[in-house]
């Protein structure tokens, strides 16, 4: 047990930790599963080891820092072995309209960076973009329209070439 003891606080001193996180360790080092589970029992009595905290903190932290949707943030929890029922309540604290806003000011960062180019194609990399971060298509493009200032009569004069027709189905509704 005190091998796994060591292991454990080793890596809660490196940053905070899942207790699957650590579970998983404690196995890899070969740490019989009786005995890592009694020192995770004690490491959670006495507060080393709180999924629930760490899922509140990680929503809070991952949503403000990178500015990732319920949808990422659900995955990564996930990974580091959260269970369902507590990502869940880590996520029904999030606002809908702070995923709305945290959606608008990315799209805002990242409109700059590609000033110039026709609208379609701005419209296509930044409904990705907020895709790639979790983002539902549907709030995706309803924020870069809005940023963008688009309207369909934009779009239908900038669809010009095969890779536009992305854009073009997204606003129409197919």
């Amino acid at each position: 047990m005190s091998v796994a003891r060591s292991i454990g606080l080793d890596l809660l001193d490196a940053s905070p930790k899942t207790r699957a996180q650590l579970a998983d360790a404690m196995r890899r080092r070969g740490v019989p599963d009786d005995a890592a589970t009694a020192v995770l029992d004690r490491f959670g009595e006495v507060g080393l080891v709180d999924d629930a905290a760490f899922a509140d903190a990680w929503v809070t932290s991952r949503q403000a820092g990178r500015g990732l949707a319920p949808r990422a943030l659900a995955n990564e929890l996930r990974q580091r072995g959260i269970p369902q029922e507590l990502i869940a309540e880590a996520l029904g604290r999030v606002d809908s309209d702070d995923v709305e806003s945290a959606a608008r000011e990315l799209a805002t960062r990242r409109a700059r960076s590609s000033a110039g180019l026709p609208t379609a194609v701005r419209m296509r990399r930044l409904v990705a973009m907020l895709n790639r971060k979790g983002y539902s298509s549907e709030l995706a493009v309803r924020v870069v329209r809005e940023v963008l200032a688009v309207d369909d009569r934009d779009l239908d004069s900038d669809l010009d070439g095969p890779n536009d027709v992305v854009v073009g189905l997204f606003d129409r509704g197919h």
